[in-house]
């Protein structure tokens, strides 16, 4: 997933995971799981590695409600102290909202119908034996009574995460409003918990191979060449929402920010082309700058606007994670209703604020897999999935690029 920096998320620590031997661990177990299958030895050996693929997502489950809770407040508050920063400012945020709402409710609409026009191999439901239970999603007058916990420390222990989220959103809001000395002091707390977290977590990923390859062994066994067929079905579906937000960025440039489409795919070509070589929204800020000095975008705008886009902005971030659990729940054949994807997109859009500084494995489990709690979708499939994410990640980078100029742009067309 598009790495990003900025603001409090300079000051976490940082993690380096082995996405290359991950995807290794998850291609050898598909193929050791298709070979033994045929053998007939299969039982046998994935007894003995079921075990070991449940332990390191049990592992990876483990992390997931601290560290969002300690990155939700350090993106939420940070975004609150941005509010201040006068009618530019404002304005910048109003965008980042819509643009956000936008990108979920997009995807709720559209991964659906591509699912339904373009369905994955009959195979499919196969790669859902790396475990997990579906979840109970209330009705309209339980959702509404759910958006509230009575009892925090139950809904953490439950994973309760629409009504988490919305806390420690509500708790970074509280928290930008105190006196400055006691602000810090609490942001310092959180910094430290998700430091703590990620450390865990980069323990835990760093043996993601092993755990990888135990799950996928068992997904190779129970559906065989499907699975590879599956996932090349996966990444295409995610890339294609990825793409709406992506063409989305010229609309928005163009029918805000008055830049005809021509002369913005000009502009952008050396950002994009950092994007893509180094998939990391932070690498591709001064080549942004220049992207933005090509299109007459006012450098105070630019050098204000781009770097809290970087901190603060993921476009693709609701669409593509939004697609990722729809997509497993369609595998798993949960029906998910109006309520279950209304609670994704809520969760969707606030976790987009919070997921700064990571590298691409950290952030999509710690993105997806609250995504998929809040409807109700198991989150065992993310164990496998995480191994191919650093090819839609390449769309999420791309994507988002151009979508922070793009808001530079309109933003800078109304004058102060």
């Amino acid at each position: 997933m598009d790495t990003q920096n900025g603001g409090a998320g300079r000051q976490l620590v940082t993690v380096r995971i082995p996405a290359g031997w991950t995807l290794a661990g998850l291609v050898a177990g598909l193929l050791a799981g298709i070979v033994l299958a045929r053998t007939g030895a299969a039982a046998p050996v994935v007894a003995l590695t079921e075990p070991v693929g449940a332990l390191w997502l049990r592992a990876l489950q483990a992390t997931i409600v601290p560290l969002v809770a300690g990155l939700l407040v350090i993106g939420i508050a940070q975004l609150a102290l941005a509010a201040r920063a006068g009618a530019m400012a404002r304005r910048m945020l109003g965008w980042v909202a819509s643009i956000l709402a936008f990108s979920a409710l997009m995807s709720a609409a559209l991964t659906p119908l591509l699912l339904e026009l373009f369905p994955p191999p009959a195979a499919a439901a196969g790669v859902l034996s790396a475990g997990g239970t579906p979840q109970d999603v209330p009705g309209l007058a339980a959702f509404v009574e759910s958006l509230i916990a009575p009892n925090m420390v139950a809904a953490a222990a439950e994973t309760a995460m629409l009504p988490l989220t919305l806390f420690f959103a509500a708790f970074a809001a509280a928290i930008a409003r105190l006196p400055a000395d006691q602000r810090d002091t609490l942001l310092g707390f959180f910094r430290a918990l998700a430091n703590a977290m990620l450390i865990i977590i980069g323990w835990v990923l760093w043996v993601a191979p092993v755990g990888v390859f135990a799950l996928a062994l068992g997904v190779g066994a129970a559906s065989g060449g499907a699975a590879f067929a599956t996932l090349a079905h996966y990444i295409v579906t995610v890339v294609a929402v990825g793409t709406v937000i992506f063409v989305g960025g010229y609309l928005l440039a163009w029918l805000a920010g008055g830049i005809r489409p021509p002369a913005f795919a000009r502009a952008m070509i050396p950002a994009q082309a950092v994007a893509i070589s180094t998939q990391s929204s932070l690498a591709s800020l001064p080549a942004m700058l220049v992207s933005a000095r090509r299109l007459n975008v006012r450098e105070e705008t630019a050098e204000f606007v781009l770097p809290l886009s970087v901190a603060i902005f993921r476009a693709t971030s609701p669409a593509m994670n939004m697609a990722v659990a729809i997509y497993v729940a369609h595998l798993a054949g949960i029906e998910l209703g109006a309520m279950a994807l209304l609670a994704g997109a809520a969760v969707a859009i606030v976790i987009a604020l919070g997921s700064v500084s990571l590298p691409g494995t950290i952030s999509f489990v710690i993105s997806v897999g609250p995504i998929a709690l809040a409807m109700g979708v198991p989150i065992g499939p993310l164990a496998l999935l995480v191994a191919v994410e650093m090819m839609p990640d390449l769309m999420r980078t791309l994507a988002n690029v151009t979508a922070d100029v793009a808001l530079t742009a309109a933003v800078d067309r109304k004058k102060d």
